[in-house]
């Protein structure tokens, strides 16, 4: 039995809310980037529903290269967070500021 589209749309429209508003209201930027890759998968969930709805190839195609987006977002992410907190001593995006001398 196949999953009706609204199933999928309903749950990546979930995820993508849960990870907008982690983003909007969470302090540490470790955090910030783990909603920011639920945002990524809640994508990638509705291109494969609508893969799967459709029968087309193109939304995993999609699904492939959001992935490896994600992938370096994750790697540089993750090299800039261990930079600033040896030189901070902090991940919290509000101590965060970088710009000022």
């Amino acid at each position: 039995m196949a999953v009706p589209l609204e199933c999928y749309l309903g749950l990546s429209v979930a995820l993508f809310t849960l990870g907008a508003i982690g983003v909007l209201i969470r302090r540490n930027i470790l955090i910030i980037l783990m909603c920011i890759e639920m945002m990524l998968n809640a994508v990638n969930l509705a291109f494969i529903g609508f893969a799967d709805t459709f029968k087309a190839v193109d939304g995993q195609m999609f699904v492939f290269f959001v992935m490896t987006v994600a992938a370096a977002e994750v790697a540089v992410g993750l090299a800039l967070v261990v930079a600033v907190f040896r030189n901070r001593a902090t991940v919290s995006v509000d101590d965060l500021n970088l710009m000022k001398w």
